[in-house]
């Protein structure tokens, strides 16, 4: 097989595609251009030939086979996790217009309810796997159920939340399925020519391309990611991305048993017990949270952080700088490269509010922000805001909850 970008004869050794090759891919070698093993096929070095030598190859996508947005329901301490409802929302907007069923497959013991909850949600089908041996999580059994689904049930996507277990499932079954995964994905969209396909010819089109963007380069890019050549299409997506599914009016949904036999499974690990962490409120779940950024000064900013969060009742938040320098820990990271929240309010101080913090807090109810620099772009999304020193806006606000009988 043929490299996919190599030069044919006619090189005139004017060395522009090396200006153009971000990746330092290509030799001068004799006065002729050489492609190295670095190339990554990225294509920028073709348009960048005056005398059009370079040439890129490209793999016609197979058609890709299934039907139907299957979502992994996750269960989290006996009740449906809630990123399973965005997943089932997203599912059902990613199917409508391709006009295909919306599925999803819950595993674990005693989850009657929660199938219920699911097909009143807008779940076409519910493939259910209940069994005593499926009560706690082990990566082994689980992703070898879900797989056994994806083969039998054959969909075209298969969305898994980004959660701990997520993160660790889902690479599993990809894995077992031999497919794609894109991890940590913070949107999802149909190939819109698919779509047209659809709308123009009243028929499925050849190929449902997923195109599923997440950040990349440590948040500095988002980069679109399509499984071209196998199926199912597989994501694992952040939580507090999408909107949840809503109850529809006459759910129509079918809830479908599958048989269980833990004697075929593989499970090599034994679960002794659990120990619920002695934590602070995560940032994942806060409907408040209080952040802190540079404009804080130093580190010991975020013990004023700290006190107005408990006397509001939420979570401490972080933006990324202060996690570089070592003020707070990982787990307060707001931001691409973080966590995504959606809290009802969220405050920001002294975070002037770059892109890449905005899109994982952008869509909470209320932002309020606080910043010295009025032309901060926290302001440009903020429901409320105020010009000033953090440290006399937030301390005066500790007192006014304190006179309310808060403790900070």
């Amino acid at each position: 097989m043929s490299a996919p970008v190599y030069v044919e004869d006619g090189c005139i050794g004017c060395e522009q595609c090396i200006t153009a090759c971000p990746f330092g891919a290509i030799d001068m070698v004799d006065g002729v251009a050489v492609i190295n093993e670095s190339c990554v096929a990225c294509g920028e070095c073709v348009p960048a030939c005056p005398v059009s030598v370079i040439v890129m190859t490209t793999s016609e996508a197979k058609v890709l086979e299934g039907e139907g947005v299957m979502v992994y329901a996750e269960m989290s301490n006996g009740s449906l996790h809630k990123v399973s409802f965005e997943l089932l929302g997203k599912a059902r907007e990613l199917a409508a217009p391709l006009s295909e069923p919306v599925y999803a497959v819950l595993v674990g013991s005693g989850v009657e309810d929660s199938a219920k909850e699911l097909v009143d949600r807008g779940a076409d089908k519910v493939f259910v796997y209940d069994d005593p041996g499926l009560a706690q999580f082990r990566d082994d059994p689980y992703s070898d159920l879900l797989t056994e689904c994806c083969k039998e049930e054959k969909p075209s996507i298969f969305l898994v939340g980004a959660t701990s277990i997520g993160r660790s499932m889902g690479p599993r079954v990809a894995a077992k399925l031999k497919t794609g995964l894109t991890a940590d994905c913070t949107s999802l969209d149909i190939d819109p020519e698919s779509i047209e396909y659809v709308i123009f010819n009243h028929m499925e089109p050849e190929s449902k391309l997923l195109q599923q963007t997440r950040p990349a380069y440590g948040g500095n890019i988002m980069a679109t990611i399509e499984t071209t050549n196998s199926t199912p299409q597989m994501a694992t997506v952040r939580y507090k991305m999408f909107t949840e599914a809503s109850i529809v009016d006459t759910p129509k949904g079918e809830i479908v048993n599958k048989p269980v036999e833990m004697s075929k499974l593989t499970d090599r690990i034994k679960v002794l017990g659990f120990e619920k962490a002695g934590e602070q409120i995560s940032i994942s779940d806060a409907d408040i949270i209080v952040s802190g950024g540079l404009g804080m000064g130093d580190p010991s900013g975020f013990d004023l952080m700290q006190k107005l969060a408990t006397a509001l009742g939420g979570a401490v938040g972080a933006s990324r700088p202060t996690i570089d320098e070592g003020w707070i820990n990982y787990r307060h990271q707001v931001g691409l490269s973080g966590r995504t929240v959606r809290p009802t309010v969220y405050l920001a101080c002294g975070i002037s509010g770059a892109v890449q913090h905005q899109a994982g807090m952008k869509t909470s109810d209320v932002i309020i922000a606080v910043n010295k620099d009025p032309d901060a772009p926290i302001f440009g999304i903020s429901t409320l805001g105020v010009v000033g020193d953090l440290y006399d806006v937030v301390p005066g606000l500790i007192e006014k909850l304190k006179e309310q009988g808060k403790d900070a």
